[in-house]
């Protein structure tokens, strides 16, 4: 039967053919992705996911991604006070469900539109703006480019998540400058600290001096008012002892007394510099003679040179007047 391979051969091509139709008649569609449908070229319906079927040669399906998509882009532009600066610009956007169609017959490039409004709507802030005050409002930038963008790409059937600012980048010697007033700011501040402390340090040393000083004369004064008191106990005792003797010889004796202790105090200690003294017996007679000078602030007497001083007579508990005379007439008590 010669006609029996060409009606396995017809056969062959009718099985094809239905083969194909049922290709192109059943598709699916994936989760987080629908489906347009043109008929003839021509919007027809979106589909969602799962098993759908097509008119053979009629309609054709074209698939829609609905997950969030992410594009980054980097901005250049100038502030107010004219430095150059690089700002990074995440934006995360996603399709509206219900503008399907919109988003894909609107745009031809999404990202690249999204790109253009993102420069358009960070050129209109930035440059109003120092580089401090960019810094300060990084957030506010991102909200401000969120809702700019999210209102005009939401006609195209996008829906803008967020826009994120991630990072504000001046040139490099802007950032060393920068860098280098915070760290001088830093040390005046560092060296504010170190005045106050030495501040406090040297009034409290000062507070603490004059206590000190204060407790010193204290402790002198009431030394001196101990000495004097035994002084004048050494003097009755002295005077109850030796009668006749008067107060002004007893006073001699002890501070000529206290003068040999005193260099012998003086001798006995170490580093002390050599101490030149006559060693005949009548220089204790100078010595005394010279400590009385020094205390009632006269002249000393030189031997041989200066004639004796007078001596006074001792004024009684209750001197009489001074006698009436002439004007000048001195008195017996002071030679004056």
């Amino acid at each position: 039967m010669p006609d029996a391979p060409f009606a396995l051969i017809a056969l062959a091509i009718i099985a094809l053919f239905f083969l194909v139709l049922v290709i192109k008649t059943y598709y699916q569609v994936r989760t987080a992705t629908a489906g347009i449908v043109e008929r003839f070229g021509k919007f027809d319906r979106v589909t969602r996911p799962g098993l759908h079927f097509l008119i053979p040669f009629a309609e054709r399906v074209y698939f829609v991604d609905l997950m969030v998509k992410q594009a980054q882009f980097q901005v250049e532009t100038k502030t107010r006070d004219n430095v150059f600066v690089q700002i990074p610009v995440s934006v995360q956007y996603q399709v509206l469900d219900d503008k399907i169609a919109d988003s894909f017959y609107k745009l031809s490039s999404p990202q690249k539109q999204i790109e253009s409004f993102v420069f358009n709507s960070i050129l209109g802030h930035v440059p109003k703006l120092t580089l401090d005050e960019t810094f300060e409002q990084q957030s506010g930038i991102s909200v401000a480019v969120k809702v700019e963008l999210d209102a005009i790409m939401s006609g195209f059937g996008f829906n803008i998540l967020t826009a994120l600012v991630t990072d504000i980048i001046p040139d490099s010697k802007v950032k060393d400058a920068m860098n280098d007033i915070n760290a001088a700011q830093r040390a005046q501040v560092a060296a504010q600290a170190r005045g106050e402390a030495e501040k406090i340090l040297k009034v409290k040393q000062a507070e603490a001096e004059a206590e000190s000083k204060a407790l010193q004369g204290n402790g002198i004064a009431r030394e001196r008012q101990a000495i004097i008191d035994g002084l004048g106990a050494s003097i009755e005792h002295f005077q109850k002892g030796v009668p006749g003797s008067s107060a002004e010889e007893v006073m001699s004796l002890v501070l000529l007394t206290q003068y040999f202790d005193t260099l012998r105090d003086i001798g006995t200690r170490g580093g002390t510099n050599t101490l030149f003294l006559p060693n005949n017996p009548g220089a204790s007679n100078d010595f005394q003679t010279q400590i009385l000078a020094g205390l009632r602030g006269g002249a000393i007497p030189r031997a041989g040179a200066d004639p004796a001083r007078p001596i006074m007579p001792e004024r009684p508990e209750n001197p009489p007047a001074p006698p009436v005379g002439y004007p000048g007439t001195p008195n017996p008590y002071t030679g004056t």
